[in-house]
């Protein structure tokens, strides 16, 4: 090895070296050598330099303070670029260990594992036994060795399971020998592993046909105590009886279980030898529970325990058993309490939990259900159910019950509440809940044609109507929305169409709409959710109520030039007859001033509208009267026409008769009989009754009840309302029948005229598709037949059940 020169000495030694026979010496080792070794000297070949130079370079190196002079190197003067060179030369004989090498060092290492093994000191340290081993692993003993260590440990392993061959101990101390033998046999071999690591970390790793040290371990427990039949037996079955005990509500060790599973987890045995009889005694458990539970307890308190049973095991998975158990335990509590009795937990409990509310006992069926395989399937269609028979009984009225078609729409609101508020709140706003609540609510809604819309119109009334205090306008505008949910199941809306229609002209005309914001805002829904085509004549009632407004202006500018008779101001609602339902016109006697001043608005109107005719509809009409009483109280009635007529003749004289009245108004008996009822026999009576009583009779004599008197100024008399007589519901109902057989007759021509040539079944399904309101096969066959006598379409000559389009 060369080295280079310098100007100072390389090599500096404080000992004394006398010449070329005391030059420096280098220990060359290979792990630990014998005492008696022969150690190699250095060889220096320094050819090119003097005995003197060689002497410089290794003398003894003084420090300058004791007074001697330093040795200068002659090296100092040497060109720069001369070199030296070190040789080193190999052991002149090979080492070699002593003859009883390998044995004294196994049994040292062999008295130290049973001194372990027998829990006793140890004679050597840890730091000498590892030397020791790593000392014999350098000189190829590893695999003796190695296999020497297992026979020491095989030996005790077999020595182990003498103790646990007597049946005389119970079961819970025979657990807690097992497990203090394991224990032992773990902290002996995590000893043992440490003074033969290095083995471990060489020989094994490098031989993959041994295992590991702390394997081998395990390897010798497992096949000479725990695969034997006796303490394997012992050993499960004393593991499954306290669980079982813990089942029951008794307390056990769990750290004793925990420690015991630990162990046939690290000795693979987990799984063979304890979980299929773990999980086939917890289905016997539980399957028995589950058939006894069903019987005794009803389904909240059923649902609460099986919901108490899940948590528990969950606590033993956390506590002792093996995760990997948790998918089929809890599926085996799951089977044995839920998935076999879905159907029995729904018939006899599911329609009592909805019926009383019960939201936290639905909310955890709900929870339980969704873990089981088509538990929320079943649980949807037992849903559905209970949604159609019930509200078919809200529906449904054989009985023909006026108070109870009265209070439907509101009870169908407060059912479809109770329902939304179950699926948001207990059932996840789960999307196939919705629906089935959707389909059924238009299933059950329709069993009964037509009533459900006529009804939901008329709900819309009295919410619509004026003195409707019950809400405000935000929460009118909430009802209107709810009500719309309603209609959307409806089939027959024509039906709805037709009762709102006539109650909003009524509205309108007599001025007793709550808000024509709402209004708006109702018609707006329906035409969001119809079309346009639904709401054009309602729109247009709203139209002629405005252009009424403005040309009541000019009228009023026009009266202005022209002499009123009698003093009277008159606004007329000038009505499109298309547009609002049809009125039976009534002729009565007016006073000369009213006629005279209904010709002068027929001159003006003709003058702007020359092309229309105008049509008087007296039972619309209404008036503002001022009233004179005794002692110069003046008041203003507010009253129909019908009224004003009655109480105008008591300006001519003080007392009348029923037949005079009806003679001087010629007002039809019905309704002069309700009229004189309203201000005689009502709240504010301004004409007295003779004889009294609530009812008019013919006969009856009326006077002017000159001491009337009443708080208010103005007095609003409101007419006594006929109830709708069930002619009244049949003629509106006809009219829908009616206008349902044009829509049919259109349909069909529409359908042929595009498909030229169909046959019977396919036209009809076809009108299926088409029309949306209900209608029974043989009315559409009686249209098709009209149709065919009005020659829009022919049968076919060969085949009478096919129809050829006429053009």
């Amino acid at each position: 090895m060369p080295l280079s020169n310098t100007n100072k000495p390389n090599l500096q030694d404080e000992q004394k070296l006398d010449g070329d026979e005391n030059r420096k010496k280098r220990k060359l080792s290979e792990g630990i050598s014998p005492p008696n070794h022969k150690r190699a000297r250095e060889n220096i070949d320094e050819s090119q330099m003097t005995d003197s130079q060689r002497r410089a370079n290794f003398s003894a190196i003084s420090s300058p303070s004791n007074g001697l002079n330093k040795h200068v190197s002659p090296l100092a003067n040497n060109k720069p670029g001369a070199t030296k060179k070190l040789v080193i030369k190999n052991f002149r004989e090979k080492p070699r260990l002593p003859e009883n090498f390998q044995q004294q060092t196994w049994e040292k290492l062999k008295e130290s594992v049973e001194a372990i093994q027998r829990s006793t000191s140890i004679r050597w340290s840890l730091e000498e036994l590892y030397q020791a081993v790593e000392n014999m692993c350098s000189h190829k003993m590893s695999a003796q060795l190695y296999d020497q260590l297992k026979e020491v440990c095989d030996k005790h392993v077999r020595c182990n399971v003498e103790q646990f061959k007597t049946e005389n101990v119970g079961f819970e101390q025979f657990l807690k020998n097992v497990d203090g033998c394991w224990q032992a046999h773990c902290r002996q071999m995590i000893m043992i592993r440490s003074i033969f690591l290095f083995l471990d970390r060489t020989y094994v790793l490098q031989t993959s046909s041994v295992m590991s040290i702390w394997d081998m371990g395990l390897e010798l427990f497992r096949t000479h105590v725990m695969f034997h039949p006796l303490v394997q037996k012992r050993t499960v079955d004393g593991i499954l009886q306290l669980i079982k005990r813990e089942r029951t509500g008794e307390a056990v060790d769990r750290q004793l279980i925990k420690s015991l599973l630990r162990m046939l987890s690290d000795l693979q045995m987990y799984v063979d030898a304890f979980e299929h009889s773990f999980l086939e005694a917890t289905e016997s458990l539980y399957a028995a529970e589950g058939q006894q539970l069903m019987q005794e307890r009803d389904v909240p308190e059923y649902l609460a325990y099986v919901d108490k049973r899940l948590h528990e095991e969950m606590e033993r998975l956390l506590h002792y058993l093996d995760m990997s158990t948790k998918k089929p335990l809890v599926s085996c509590v799951e089977k044995q309490l839920l998935e076999k009795h879905l159907t029995q937990i729904l018939q006899k409990g599911l329609d009592q939990l909805l019926t009383e509310n019960r939201i936290k006992d639905l909310t955890l069926m709900y929870q339980l259900f969704s873990r089981v395989k088509d538990g929320l399937k079943e649980m949807c269609t037992a849903f559905a159910t209970y949604i159609k028979v019930t509200g078919k009984t809200i529906v449904m009225n054989p009985d023909n019950d006026a108070e109870k078609d009265k209070d439907m729409v509101q009870n169908l609101l407060d059912f479809k509440d109770k329902m939304d508020n179950v699926i948001d709140v207990c059932l996840s706003k789960n999307e196939k809940f919705v629906n089935a609540l959707k389909e059924s609510f238009e299933t059950f809604i329709n069993q009964r044609q037509n009533k459900p819309a006529e009804l939901i119109a008329k709900y819309v009334d009295t919410k619509l109507k004026a003195g409707n205090k019950e809400a405000t306008e935000e929460e009118l505008e909430r009802l209107m929305d709810k009500i719309m949910v309603l209609f959307r199941f409806i089939h027959g809306k024509d039906v709805f169409e037709a009762f709102y229609k006539k109650d909003l002209a009524k509205r309108l005309l007599v001025g007793k709409s709550a808000s024509v914001d709402a209004e708006k805002s109702m018609l707006s829904k329906l035409k969001q959710e119809c079309g346009a085509a639904f709401t054009s004549k309602l729109e247009g009632m709203f139209k002629d109520m405005e252009c009424s407004k403005d040309f009541n202006l000019s009228f009023k500018q026009h009266m202005q030039h022209v002499d009123s008779p009698g003093g009277i101001e008159m606004t007329v609602n000038i009505l499109t007859m298309g547009y609002w339902p049809t009125y039976t016109p009534m002729e009565v006697h007016l006073p000369a001033s009213m006629v005279k001043l209904q010709e002068i608005f027929k001159t003006f109107f003709y003058s702007k509208h020359s092309g229309k005719k105008l049509q008087w509809q007296s039972t619309l009409g209404h008036c503002v009267l001022k009233a004179k009483f005794a002692g110069g109280e003046k008041k203003e009635l507010q009253v129909s026409l019908f009224q004003t007529l009655c109480l105008l003749l008591f300006n001519d004289g003080d007392e009348f008769s029923f037949e005079e009245i009806k003679t001087a108004t010629a007002i039809e008996e019905g309704e002069l009989k309700r009229t004189l009822q309203s201000l005689a026999c009502g709240k504010a009576r301004v004409l007295l009754k003779n004889p009294k009583g609530k009812d008019v009779e013919n006969g009856d004599k009326f006077l002017f009840n000159g001491g009337f008197k009443h708080k208010l100024c103005r007095i609003k008399i409101n007419q006594i309302q006929m109830k709708e007589t069930p002619e009244e519901n049949t003629t509106t109902t006809e009219r829908v029948f009616q206008d349902r057989q044009y829509q049919v007759d259109a349909a069909i021509v529409r359908i042929m005229k595009t498909r030229k040539t169909l046959t019977h079944n396919l036209l009809i399904s076809e009108l299926y598709n088409q029309l949306k309101f209900p209608v029974k096969p043989a009315d559409l066959k009686k249209r098709i037949e009209s149709l065919i006598d009005r020659d829009y379409m022919e049968r076919d000559k060969e085949n009478q059940n096919q129809y050829h389009y006429v053009a």
